[in-house]
């Protein structure tokens, strides 16, 4: 290939080297000064900087070897295919093209092999990248039938308490017993609040909570359920009393104020399941779906998970109604574990609040301490963007300090239910999953921020957490797929959840219950 520059600048020739003038011919017009003539000097200019920016880079990183000629480069490089591939200055076919005639001088004849040889790198990397894509995918799929399943053992265990309950009349004893029904309103001692169907869980919630409260007397755990898991409940706290702690067990049926009237978040619950239904089409056709990344496929399957239709999941929106009695309590989830005394919540001065929480967007941990108003809440949406600020810091459901008398004088309910309800009529435009967006913006501006300390999350999402960091928490929370009664939670994590099971139990061993 040759380069030819007439002696009056008036024609610029590349030529392939077979003496045909077909490459580029730029004809330059005369030594008049032109916007034409700019125009082409700049052309030439730009296409002689490459070269040397090229023939440059190549002497640099050969240096090594002494090879500082261009011949003695391209010699070297003439028959190894691959490297031009590698080379980041040959970006694009037109750049490949020009470095591999210019610079290599590689044979005509070659350029298609190596031009094949790229398409079919190409494809390789765009399959695997499918693959890799349809195995994540695959992964989340399982991961979503596994975690919103209820495990053979744990069903087993549901039914083995109900027939208890049916017929040991110590299983169906009164929780609790009548001489201790005044503990029950007595604004003296912790209450808590536990809502759950998951008799296990709500297991190592309260024994976790007693073994480590500094006066257990003082304790008293209001357990809340559904009908169905009503008398496995009662069976289970009956015959495993944690005494001196005062333990009851009601079902949502027991609950006047919830028997008597117009529930909205019941009507709520049953359009957002039928509105889900039809909007995503179930887990199969999710999973199916074309072009969706794995992270919004995920996103779209932790939509479809049981909790998410369970009224357990917005019993604490409606807590001043349930206790009106109680003037402060704590809300725990049934995926905690306490590993502290926790009456020191009760001297935490709330300022006025109504709830005092952990919030989650500063931390040591990034991936869990980093979630703001828009990790939740879709701010695309006018609705949305023009109430909201994005940036500003979310907290956590799972561990609460509840002041019930602020709570009354707000109507944080009614905001709560009206959301929920905007959110149904926008399709679910306005967030997509859980209980805690609602919350996030009935709560707004009633949050007082508290210690990390009380509250350590993400125990059930990610594996980063350590057993050491975790053990520094009072309460730890295995928020996300991986509980810890199920087979796929982490495994160096999971003994701090186990710890405060009795697997040597009669019910826990018929069902083949194990560590």
């Amino acid at each position: 290939m040759q380069l030819h520059i007439s002696p009056s600048l008036r024609h610029v020739t590349v030529l392939p080297g077979k003496g045909v003038r077909e490459f580029i011919k730029v004809k330059v017009a005369s030594r008049k000064l032109s916007y034409r003539m700019v125009f082409y000097f700049l052309l030439f200019l730009t296409f002689m900087l490459r070269f040397v920016f090229v023939l440059t880079a190549m002497e640099t990183i050969e240096g090594e070897n002494e090879c500082s000629s261009l011949d003695g480069v391209s010699g070297k490089r003439l028959g190894d295919p691959e490297i031009f591939l590698e080379d980041k200055s040959m970006e694009g076919p037109i750049g490949i093209i020009y470095t591999l005639v210019l610079v290599m001088k590689v044979p005509e004849e070659n350029i298609p092999k190596i031009l094949e040889n790229l398409r079919s790198r190409e494809s390789t990397v765009t399959l695997l990248e499918q693959k890799t894509r349809i195995a994540k995918i695959q992964e989340f799929l399982y991961r979503h039938v596994a975690s919103s399943s209820i495990p053979k053992p744990l069903h087993c265990l549901a039914l083995r308490l109900a027939a208890e309950h049916s017929t040991n009349a110590a299983a169906r004893a009164p929780l609790p017993s009548p001489d201790l029904v005044p503990a029950l309103v007595d604004n003296s001692r912790r209450h808590f609040v536990l809502a759950s169907d998951n008799v296990l869980a709500a297991a190592a919630v309260a024994a976790s909570l007693v073994h480590h409260a500094l006066r257990p007397s003082s304790v008293v755990l209001h357990i809340i359920t559904d009908r169905k898991t009503y008398a496995p409940m009662q069976a289970w706290f009956a015959l495993h009393p944690l005494a001196p702690a005062v333990v009851e067990v009601r079902g949502l049926h027991h609950f006047d104020w919830f028997a008597r009237g117009r529930v909205p978040v019941l009507e709520v619950m049953e359009r957002d399941r039928e509105m889900r239904s039809q909007f995503r089409g179930g887990s199969a056709a999710i999973a199916a779906s074309d072009g969706e990344k794995p992270v919004v496929v995920a996103a779209k399957l932790q939509a479809l998970s049981p909790k998410y239709h369970s009224i357990m999941n917005h019993v604490r929106i409606y807590l001043p109604e349930l206790f009106p009695s109680l003037k402060k309590l704590v809300f725990l989830d049934d995926d905690i574990i306490v590993q502290a005394d926790l009456s020191p919540l009760w001297e935490i001065d709330l300022q006025g609040k109504v709830n005092g929480a952990v919030e989650t967007c500063r931390g040591e941990d990034k991936f869990v301490m980093s979630k703001k108003l828009k990790n939740y809440l879709n701010f695309s949406h006018p609705l949305i963007s023009k109430t909201f600020n994005p940036e500003e810091c979310a907290w956590a459901y799972g561990m609460n300090i509840f002041d019930l008398d602020a709570w009354r004088k707000t109507n944080i309910k009614d905001t709560y239910h009206e959301w929920i309800q905007k959110n149904l009529e926008l399709d679910l435009s306005l967030w997509q999953l859980g209980t805690l967006p609602p919350g996030l913006i009935a709560f707004h501006g009633h949050v007082h921020i508290i210690d990390p300390y009380w509250h350590k999350l993400g125990l059930g999402y990610q594996e980063n957490t350590t057993r050491d960091d975790a053990e520094k928490a009072a309460v730890i929370h295995f928020n996300g797929r991986a509980k810890p009664w199920l087979e796929i939670a982490f495994p160096q994590l999971r003994p701090l959840w186990t710890k405060y099971i009795d697997f040597s139990d009669k019910f826990l061993k018929a069902c083949n219950i194990r560590p």
